[in-house]
């Protein structure tokens, strides 16, 4: 298997003869914790990006209601809990919802919309797209039955999971289903049959070597600390803070007054009547919403050494992080306050577990789970010949990667770790290709010839 810019051969299928099936566009389907992505091969980004989450209203009389996609799990419906089927580590847990979201994912944007009656409807008029219904579509003719589909899984998934998903996925897909592993597609997406792929994602961090385009498991390491661990330090960080930064998502706010930066907030809040407000995880997939935006705007990765240590020159990193200008940002009730060197803070514990946040409930993170020794570890089970090569083509991606700072200052923690080796980072600077690099090297693996050789049948 040889990687030639951006295109990918398999020498054991090169001399095979063209698949007939070659001329249908197959499907690439990248289920992930936060969101799914779906689109054809070929194409540089997924058309489907859809939340992982669902959400579940009763109706009373043992009767229940499954919402899926963006406009209907964000509308705080009366009683209703969210729910992943994922769990934490990327696995499936509830296969009956994951297929109904899958399935969604493919029928919300990549097929059309069901024809309007022309007798009902005037020839002008225009049909507001919404969110698919998808109880009793297992009645309904298959969708993208005509088209191979790749999907991707966990470098760490067991074999019986992967039997489960590829049987429910020939229901979606009844041609040909190949399965393949994130990892893999991630240093395809790069254009690198031999990388050390640093992915940082909502859930769960992972460090993976991959050489001549094969998975050494036996160097996979991973943690729990990646997105959603900074959302908890920010958590921690509001509630601990003086004065407490108030974390009411938008649905919450029914009006709002501008006031002065760190004064109380003059929102009036919404209330619900008994037994119509929404479940508790309802608000916390709010919070998480909005605090996914501070990440993006505000939050900072210290990019040179440990924010508890000291420059070159024997200053206080602690200290300088003081001295850079704030950032500002408003809260949905008008509170506003412009954040210093704690903005750093929340992700310090990603490389330095001393400086994490903790309460009784989040106790501080095993030294292990950093990133910088999850690589130590990782390259301590590979031979020792192929590590300078590994080190000198890592690859970062995972949306949580995007923060700012963090690919530097994970370039100076590399160099500290290995002085001898040449260390070069492989960050792109697309957010796109960052955030769907697994869904990326699968429409360029999908999109070859030789692609439908390798289907299973």
């Amino acid at each position: 298997m040889e990687v030639v810019g951006r295109v990918l051969t398999f020498n054991a299928f090169s001399q095979g003869l063209m698949n007939a099936a070659d001329e249908i566009s197959a499907l690439v389907l990248d289920p992930g914790f936060s969101t799914i992505r779906a689109g054809f091969a070929g194409e540089d980004v997924p058309k489907s990006v859809v939340s992982s989450y669902y959400g579940v209203v009763p109706l009373g009389a043992s009767k229940t209601k499954y919402l899926y996609g963006d406009n209907s799990i964000n509308v705080p419906s009366p009683r209703v809990t969210i729910h992943n089927p994922m769990s934490a580590d990327g696995n499936i847990e509830n296969w009956d919802r994951a297929k109904k979201l899958w399935e969604y994912a493919i029928t919300s944007r990549l097929t059309s919309a069901k024809p309007a009656n022309p007798i009902l409807h005037d020839k002008d008029d225009k049909v507001e797209q919404q969110d698919v219904e998808m109880d009793g579509m297992d009645e309904q003719e298959k969708p993208m039955a005509e088209n191979p589909l790749l999907m991707t899984e966990t470098g760490w998934n067991s074999g019986k999971n992967r039997e489960k998903a590829v049987l429910l996925q020939r229901e979606l897909a009844t041609t040909t289903v190949v399965v393949m592993q994130k990892l893999t597609c991630h240093s395809f997406s790069v254009g690198k049959a031999s990388a050390l792929v640093i992915d940082v994602g909502a859930s769960s961090t992972s460090i993976t070597p991959v050489h001549d385009g094969l998975i050494l498991k036996k160097g996979i390491v991973r943690s729990p600390l990646a997105g959603n661990y900074i959302s908890d330090q920010l958590r921690l960080l509001f509630s601990t803070s003086s004065p407490q930064v108030p974390l009411n998502p938008h649905y919450l706010v029914s009006s709002k007054t501008p006031v002065d930066a760190l004064a109380p907030s003059q929102a009036i809040l919404r209330t619900f009547a008994n037994g119509s407000a929404p479940d508790v995880t309802f608000r916390r997939l709010q919070e998480e919403r909005l605090l996914t935006e501070f990440k993006e705007t505000v939050v900072q990765v210290w990019p040179s050494g440990r924010l508890a240590g000291h420059d070159a020159q024997g200053r206080n990193n602690l200290e300088a992080a003081k001295n850079t200008p704030p950032r500002p940002f408003e809260m949905p009730d008008g509170y506003n306050q412009a954040f210093g060197a704690e903005r750093y803070r929340a992700v310090e514990g990603l490389f330095d577990p001393k400086m994490a946040l903790t309460d009784a409930a989040k106790p501080a993170p095993q030294a292990g789970w950093t990133i910088p020794e999850l690589i130590k570890s990782s390259l301590s089970q590979v031979d020792v010949d192929i590590r300078p090569h590994l080190l000198s083509n890592v690859v970062v991606v995972g949306g949580s990667t995007l923060i700012h700072g963090f690919t530097e200052r994970l370039d100076n923690e590399l160099k500290a770790m290995f002085p001898g080796p040449r260390v070069r980072l492989s960050a792109p600077g697309n957010v796109y290709e960052r955030k769907f690099a697994s869904w990326i090297g699968g429409s360029i693996l999908a999109s070859l010839g030789t692609f439908h050789q390798v289907c299973v049948f």
